[in-house]
């Protein structure tokens, strides 16, 4: 004949001095149904730990780890609730917890995907703005040439930054970086013994070549501004392409595999 718990409700064998599930001890074998601890001995199911603690992260779903842990603790709550047989309650809270959790995770999934394409956009107009500033700064150091070589009609140009500072507004230049490019100026040389320096060169190339993906460019006492749209600052002096007026008032980003 069987016989049941009379603490949890659970099925005993013929024998059995302790239930299996909640270890009370067995006074009688008489057979009797199951029953509801709350019901028989007016004991409410204690809540689980698990599913309160779902419910708190839950509420915290706009933090990612409240949101995953909400789902975690919900699931391990369920689960742990119903092999109590009755001994533990808070089935309502775990659910409201997962649901906030996986609210959290929609709103997160949401979030990314619009960083992921928004990101890119912006990465390209902050490059195009370099790119106009780095031509606009090589522009500027050819007038700083010319205003020092009027300047000092005996030296001629000057391939020192530090010396156009004095004669015109260079700003940031001086210190030969600005917006992500490097600025050099160079091949000072005179087309006559012992008299005036009639060559420059200016570089502008960016501060890290093999991963900005920004091109780079150069000019000289011509005043014509080049570009190398692999970010080479020998190949610009050496073969560069005139830069087109499109390119200047409209940059745009090239890759480092562009062809010219």
């Amino acid at each position: 004949m069987s016989s049941f718990c009379a603490g949890c409700g659970n099925s005993l064998s013929e024998g059995d001095s302790f239930c299996s599930i909640c270890g009370r001890a067995v006074f009688a074998t008489s057979a009797s149904p199951p029953l509801d601890p709350g019901v028989a001995f007016g004991l409410p199911p204690e809540p689980s730990g698990k599913a309160i603690f779902s419910l708190v992260c839950g509420v915290l779903f706009f933090f990612p780890p409240s949101a995953i842990a909400a789902v975690l603790f919900g699931h391990l709550s369920l689960s742990e609730i119903r092999r109590s047989a009755g001994r533990l309650g808070g089935r309502g809270l775990a659910i409201v917890g997962m649901v906030l959790g996986y609210t959290g995770l929609a709103a997160l999934s949401v979030l990314l995907i619009i960083a992921a394409l928004k990101i890119p956009k912006t990465l390209r107009q902050s490059m195009g703005t370099d790119q106009s500033s780095a031509v606009a700064a090589v522009r500027t150091l050819n007038t700083a040439e010319i205003a020092f070589a009027q300047a000092h009609p005996a030296s001629g140009y000057t391939c020192s930054l530090s010396d156009l500072s004095e004669v015109w507004g260079i700003g940031d230049l001086s210190q030969g970086r600005k917006n992500g490019y490097v600025f050099v100026l160079q091949g000072c040389a005179a087309t006559k013994a012992n008299g005036p320096i009639a060559k420059y060169q200016v570089l502008a190339y960016p501060v890290a070549p093999n991963t900005s993906r920004l091109p780079a460019y150069c000019s000289n006492e011509s005043d014509r501004v080049k570009i190398d749209r692999n970010g080479s600052s020998e190949n610009c002096l050496e073969k560069g392409a005139d830069l087109l007026e499109s390119e200047i008032n409209h940059p745009q980003p090239w890759s480092q595999n562009s062809s010219r």
